[in-house]
């Protein structure tokens, strides 16, 4: 089976027998309790029998309509292991400016176990209902079901309710475990447009039909007056059999991206007797909805917080290059990051300046106003995070961070202030995130591709000797560029040097290093240089006369990352990247060369992956060429096997020997 990232669906009906699978919820049979192992994952831990959820609207005049969600599960646990999925937890969100909180309500919890043959149920009580405040946009209820082992079956059902009709409920058919049966119905009055999104819709049973309904609605024309209103609502059912835990895989940006799901977008409201009002049916719609916003347009619009302060940092800088370097670091200096995400501002842009402190859109709002008023083209992007998911289609809900970019001299430049190690074209890797949405006042919008098209480099260099015990000393540097050099920045610049140097003595097999010394880790322009001498002691095997020395060394790889079967994700890289090796080493006197691992160069479809790999020898020493390239950010699955096979090649000539024998 084969991803597909997102398909929208078409509100046809689809007819298919078993579509209204009954299930009596509260019916736990004795050969259900009596079952050891999942009929088809018989590895399965725990197994959700079934889950079926619904939601519909409510209307109430004092607050008007609100989005409920029913939702009924029904677990097996077969193992101890599967014990955690006795735990549920809901998320719901608080502290709204005009609405009120999310509410949830679990109801109907009960644990079933079998003794002397008969079904046994237990209710959970009070004590197992827990409410936790998790910041102060969300809280989290949560149960914990009493008297569970391996064999019971828990049941439990909850409803969460929301005034807040833009956020419609996301539904997961897909779990971490085997899912037997899963069912959504959604019942929407026709007041409210939502286009339905759907990830692997072609496994998916669908059924879609009209329902009559009335309420009683409050006219919003400053009489209060009411009236019975008859409307129309569509009821769109989902329904999925078999469905297999969605497993992690290595490499993989969000594997939220891949699972079976439905989500849905507000496009338009139209109340009894109200104008019509659009919210996201283009790009257009949602950059004109997100400009027109007080906490975005208004915020950018701002100036006079920085007119003082900008003559000064300019002052005799003409050059539009030179502005941008000056401008961009002092932002990056100055402005300290909350941790906070979002594109629309939290206390606004001037008293962030003021406090030197703010979110990511005030940090990168004063970068783009500075910009602007010092001459040079700089506009909001809008993009969504790696834990966030994937924005492919017209949705404002789904963006959470946003950068600046610039035109200058012809080309444009990715910025964001609020990291400190990035650099121009060089953001923090959670935002590299396949695309994100330029957005202008006027209500134009562009796509921006924020997966870097150059390679980043890392070089390492060593030059050692090995004696005639098999014990290796040398010098070793290592050069990082570009989002090699950020990441190294971001990872290890903040520790103690001598953890660190720990840390890569264990990564590199126990080798002893001495004389540390790093360049370029403040000047962000350059790369990283690392150099240090080091000695190792267990590279070398000697048996009789002959020593064997892996030609990568510590370095090499011993296992394929790729060992699945089958992939369902794509395959993540994060940015194109070349690494390379160049190795001189000086053979042991005594030795002399019986043989050489042959040279080869491999390469995937579509120049994907290179992998090129060459040693010489010249009198008693051995130079040794190792390039690796990953040329593309990521890999559909389909290109998972020639991946798998590149790999094994790669790894395969990494562990031939270099063979040395006594003269």
């Amino acid at each position: 089976m084969k991803v597909r990232i997102i398909t929208i669906l078409l509100f046809v009906v689809s007819f298919s027998q078993g579509i209204a699978q009954k299930v009596d919820f509260g019916k736990v049979t004795v050969a259900a309790l009596e079952e050891k192992k999942h009929p088809i994952d018989t590895a399965a831990v725990a197994a959700i029998l079934f889950n079926k959820a619904r939601t519909f609207f409510s209307y109430d005049p004092r607050v008007g309509f609100s989005i409920n969600t029913e939702n009924t599960f029904r677990i097996k646990i077969y193992k101890k292991e599967g014990l955690k999925w006795a735990n549920y937890k809901v998320p719901y969100r608080i502290g709204y400016e005009k609405l009120n909180d999310d509410r949830v309500e679990f109801s109907d919890c009960y644990t079933s176990n079998l003794e002397n043959g008969k079904v046994v149920k237990t209710k959970l009580a009070s004590e197992g209902n827990f409410k936790t405040s998790i910041n102060k946009y969300w809280k989290e209820e949560s149960i914990t079901m009493p008297n569970v082992k391996v064999g019971s079956i828990v049941e439990f059902k909850y409803v969460l309710k929301s005034e807040n009709i833009v956020e419609f409920p996301d539904f997961n058919f897909q779990k971490d475990i085997f899912v037997n049966y899963s069912e959504y119905t959604t019942q929407i009055p026709g007041f409210f447009v939502y286009k339905a999104i759907a990830k692997r819709s072609s496994e998916l049973i669908f059924e879609s039909k009209l329902e009559r309904g009335s309420l009683n609605y409050t006219l919003n024309d400053g009489t209060m007056r009411s009236e019975n209103v008859n409307f129309e609502q569509a009821k769109n059912t989902y329904s999925a059999y078999n469905i297999p835990a969605l497993k992690q895989e290595p490499f993989v940006d969000n594997i939220e991206n891949y699972r079976l799901s439905v989500t849905h977008e507000l496009e338009k409201t139209q109340f009894y007797q109200a104008p019509v009002k659009n919210y996201s049916t283009t790009w257009e719609g949602v950059a004109k909805t997100i400009y027109e916003d007080k906490d975005f347009g208004k915020e950018l619009q701002e100036r006079d917080y920085i007119k003082q302060d900008l003559p000064l940092i300019l002052k005799n800088i003409e050059s539009p290059d030179k502005r941008l370097d000056v401008i961009f670091k002092f932002v990056q200096d100055k402005m300290n990051w909350n941790n906070k995400k979002g594109y629309y501002v939290d206390k606004g842009v001037k008293q962030a300046y003021i406090d030197a402190t703010g979110n990511t859109a005030e940090i990168n709002f004063i970068l783009i106003s500075m910009l602007n008023f010092a001459g040079i083209k700089a506009s909001p992007v809008l993009l969504s995070t790696l834990d966030n998911g994937v924005p492919v289609y017209p949705n404002r809900t789904i963006f959470n961070y946003v950068i600046a970019a610039v035109e200058i001299d012809g080309k444009q430049v990715l910025l964001d202030a609020s990291n400190k190690n990035t650099t121009q074209n060089i953001l923090p890797l959670y935002a590299i995130n396949w695309t994100g949405r330029l957005i202008n006042q006027d209500g134009t919008s562009q796509e921006i591709k924020l997966m870097p098209s150059f390679p980043s480099k890392k070089s390492t260099n060593m030059m050692f000797a090995i004696d005639e015990k098999g014990k290796i000393s040398g010098k070793y540097t290592v050069y990082r560029s570009d989002y090699e050099a950020f990441a190294f920045r971001e990872k290890f610049l903040g520790m103690n040097q001598q953890n660190y140097l720990e840390k890569v003595e264990n990564d590199l097999k126990g080798i002893q290093i001495s004389n540390y010394g790093i360049e370029n880790s403040k000047d962000l322009s350059k790369p990283i240089i690392e150099n240090f001498t080091f000695t190792a002691d267990n590279e070398c095997e000697i048996i009789g006369d002959k020593m064997y020395i892996n030609p990568k060394l510590f370095f090499t790889q011993t296992k394929n990352p790729f060992v699945q079967e089958e992939r369902e994700c794509p395959v993540y890289f994060g940015c194109p990247k070349q690494e390379k090796f160049n190795f001189n080493i000086d053979i042991p006197q005594g030795y002399e060369l019986e043989s050489l691992p042959k040279p080869i160069k491999i390469q995937t479809r579509e120049n994907v992956c290179t992998f090129s790999f060459n040693c010489l020898a010249s009198g008693s020493r051995i130079q040794i060429v190792i390039t690796e390239d990953i040329n593309k950010g990521m890999v559909s699955s389909n290109f998972y096997d020639e991946l798998k096979s590149f790999f094994k090649q790669m790894i395969d000539k990494q562990n031939e020997k270099i063979v040395l024998k006594k003269i």
